[in-house]
C-alpha cells in the first residue's frame, strides 16, 4: 500500500438516537470494518449507559475503537480526538479493514474532514494550575481575567462559557499569543489522503424526540443514576466535558436533593430534545452527505445502504 494512495473512510453521522451505532456495526460486519467513535461523550468510560455506548456484546462482533478510553477527569478536545482518530484509521488500514467513523459530534467530524489550525500543546501541570487558581471564580471574573490579557478572544466568548474562557487563558499563558492568532492559521489536514463518504441519518423529528424520551427512561432503569452517583463522588471540576454529558446535571441535582427523580428525568429529556434540534440544524448546514437517509436506522434499510457502499467501491483495501 502506497503511503500516498487515497483510501476510503466512511462516516456514519446523525443526531442522537438515530441508530448510528447499529448502522456502523452492520457495516463493519458486512464489509470487514472497524468502528471508530466520533462522539465527544462516548470517549469517557464513566458513563457507558447514559451516553449509549455500544455494549460489550456489540463490541465483540466487530472491532471498536475510542469508546471508553478516557477518564472523566481528562479533557478531550477536537484536536486530541483527531489525533486519536487519525491513529485509529491508520490502524484499521494496516489491518486491511474499512474505517467507519460513527458519531454525532459535528465539531469533531468537521475538524477531521477539513483539518485543524495548528494549536500548541498545553502542559498538563499548567492546565491544572490554571484551573486550581480559578476554581472559585465565576464566569464574569474569569472573563475579566481573559479580557485583561487577550481582549480579542474575550470579545468572542460569552462570559458564561467557563470552558472556552479557560481554554483561551491557558493558550495565552502557554504561548503569550491570543487564541485568535492560533485559530487564524491555515488548517492542517489530519488524514490528507482520506476520501470521506458520509451517510447521514435524519429521521423525522417528533418520533425521534419521543424515542429519545423513552430511551432515557430505559437508561434510568438500566442504572444510569448509579453511574452519575459514582461520577458525583469523584468531586471533579463541573467544567470538565464529562460533567456536561446529557442528563448529568439534572441527575446530580436529584442526588443532591434539589429535584425529585421525575423532574430530573424530565429536565434531562428536555435537554436531549434541545440537543437533537441543534444537531439537526448543524448537520443541515455543515454536512454535505453522500447518502442521506430520512429514517431511523433499521435492518430494512440495509439493502439501500449496502448498495451505496458497493457502488462506491468502499470496501477494505489491502
Amino acid at each position: 500500500m502506497s503511503d500516498n494512495a487515497q483510501f476510503p473512510v466512511v462516516i456514519v453521522a446523525g443526531p442522537t438516537g438515530s441508530g448510528k451505532s447499529a448502522l456502523a456495526l452492520a457495516l463493519a460486519e458486512e464489509f470487514s470494518g472497524t468502528v471508530i467513535n466520533a462522539d465527544s461523550m462516548q470517549v469517557y468510560r464513566d458513563l457507558r449507559i447514559l451516553t449509549a455506548r455500544p455494549s460489550d456484546e456489540d463490541e465483540a462482533r466487530a472491532p471498536h475503537r475510542l469508546y471508553g478510553v478516557l477518564d472523566a477527569v481528562e479533557q478531550c478536545s477536537a484536536a486530541r480526538w483527531c489525533g486519536m482518530a487519525g491513529a485509529a484509521v491508520e490502524e484499521a488500514r494496516a489491518a486491511g479493514r474499512l474505517p467507519i467513523l460513527c458519531g454525532g459530534t459535528g465539531l469533531y467530524l468537521k475538524a477531521l474532514t477539513e483539518g485543524l489550525s495548528p494549536m500548541p500543546d498545553i502542559p498538563e501541570a499548567m492546565r491544572s494550575d490554571l484551573r486550581r487558581r480559578y476554581s472559585d471564580s465565576d464566569g464574569a471574573e474569569l472573563h475579566q481575567a481573559l479580557a485583561a490579557v487577550d481582549a480579542r478572544s474575550a470579545a468572542s466568548i460569552p462570559s458564561t462559557d467557563r470552558q472556552r474562557i479557560l481554554r483561551a487563558l491557558e493558550v495565552w499563558e502557554a504561548t503569550g499569543r491570543s487564541l485568535q492568532d492560533w485559530q487564524a492559521l491555515p488548517p492542517e489536514p489530519v488524514l490528507p489522503n482520506a476520501v470521506f463518504h458520509t451517510i447521514l441519518l435524519l429521521p423525522p423529528r417528533q418520533p425521534l424526540y419521543d424515542s429519545c424520551d423513552d430511551r432515557l427512561q430505559g437508561m434510568i432503569a438500566a442504572g444510569a443514576l448509579d453511574e452519575v452517583r459514582a461520577l458525583r463522588a469523584m468531586n471533579i471540576d463541573r467544567d470538565l466535558p464529562a460533567m456536561k454529558a446529557l442528563g448529568v446535571d439534572p441527575l446530580i441535582q436529584h442526588l443532591d436533593g434539589l429535584l425529585d427523580l421525575d423532574t430530573a428525568v424530565a429536565a434531562a429529556q428536555q435537554a436531549t430534545r434541545r440537543y437533537v434540534k441543534r444537531q439537526f440544524t448543524w448537520f443541515s448546514r455543515q454536512i454535505i452527505a453522500n447518502l442521506a437517509v430520512e429514517e431511523k436506522y433499521s435492518e430494512k434499510l440495509e439493502d439501500r445502504i449496502f448498495s451505496f457502499i458497493l457502488k462506491k467501491g468502499l470496501t477494505c483495501q489491502t
